[in-house]
């Protein structure tokens, strides 16, 4: 029997999960048997799960977990170097040269395990299945705002946090806005995908005009000195071999308007950054790096953005995972034999 275990977070400020209660129980009707570990920061709480029929296994258990088993999380794993001998379904941020990929590749083949990264999830047409994106975008335009508006104030961005629902989050940001008594200019690139409509919409709520631009606009290949006209820059765009470079190092000392960067897509330490004037992701404490101060240019990097809004991103994605969940079955064809072939190239 296809056994999936549905681990607890262990990264700081994520309480998402993939699976909801009621996903859950449509994988126990199709013979799929679901382990849910305890979590003392789940979103969902675990009465739902135990309702549905899944077993309950402790927090963090996972690596005493059957050889058999599925091991499903979403973001890191604990950097302690163990070797990894189950299939993890799991955002691996191993593919792109990332430092810390290469490290869990070689985990996984020192334990034999393998890795079906989430970001790999695609249909025949290359389209992922289901993403994060729409809450990415959404959330982390309200922290480059919140970074801009502190800006006003001659401040830094202070920490953010989680938030119960969008409403929340919107009447906190607004009345930040209003108290500057003006409102920023704003560009999203990757405006038609799922992260820049987020974003975009979160820029309509707040009454922020938003240039929008996609492939078409950017197609040149740069340099886009329209860019540094905005007051904000709204990266939304999947790094990948080809992306041209929107914001380069020689702006941090250039003449613009351009003072707040959200790099949504969060691509620091990939060869293929669009955004090369910073080098780390920026924390929910210290949610904007300052990377000039003449004029002043500040970077929102933060790279678990859909956790500021827990509930809502976890049920958006979960719904759009679970027909791939459903098909757990056959790990050798669909979804998840491209997956496999994908962590076999890369390793």
């Amino acid at each position: 029997m296809t056994h999936l275990w549905v681990r607890a977070e262990q990264r700081p400020n994520e309480e998402r999960v993939g699976l909801t209660p009621e996903g859950a129980a449509a994988l126990i009707a199709a013979g799929i048997r679901v382990t849910v570990e305890e979590s003392s920061v789940r979103a969902i709480p675990l009465d739902g799960y135990k309702a549905a029929g899944c077993e309950v296994a402790a927090e963090n258990s996972w690596p005493q977990a059957p050889l058999d088993a599925i091991i499903f999380g979403l973001k890191e794993l604990p950097e302690d170097g163990t070797p990894l001998p189950h299939r993890h379904i799991m955002f691996g941020h191993a593919y792109k040269g990332q430092h810390s990929g290469r490290a869990l590749l070689e985990r996984f083949k020192t334990g034999g395990g393998t890795l079906y990264d989430l970001e790999y999830l695609v249909d025949e047409d290359g389209r992922r299945v289901a993403a994060f994106g729409y809450w990415a975008g959404y959330a982390g335009a309200a922290v480059t705002l919140k970074t801009w508006a502190a800006q006003q104030r001659g401040q830094e961005c202070p920490p953010v946090g989680v938030y119960p629902n969008k409403d929340a989050l919107n009447a906190e940001l607004l009345a930040e806005l209003d108290a500057t008594g003006t409102r920023p200019r704003a560009i999203v690139i990757g405006a038609l995908g799922r992260v820049g409509t987020g974003a975009a919409d979160l820029c309509e709520a707040m009454g922020v005009t938003a240039t929008k631009w996609d492939m078409a606009e950017t197609a040149s290949g740069g340099p886009f000195p329209e860019i540094l006209d905005h007051d904000l820059f709204l990266n939304c765009i999947f790094a990948r071999p080809g992306t041209p470079i929107f914001v380069p190092r020689e702006a941090l000392s250039a003449q613009r308007n351009l003072t707040a960067i959200g790099d949504v897509a969060c691509d620091p330490d990939s060869d293929y950054n669009p955004v090369p004037v910073y080098d780390r992701a920026t924390t929910w404490d210290a949610p904007a790096l300052r990377v000039a101060t003449d004029p002043v240019m500040d970077v929102m990097a933060i790279d678990n953005l859909p956790s500021m809004l827990p509930v809502e991103s976890s049920e958006d994605y979960a719904t759009q995972l679970l027909p791939s969940l459903l098909t757990l079955t056959d790990l050798d064809s669909g979804v998840w034999g491209r997956a496999r072939a994908e962590f076999v190239k890369h390793c």
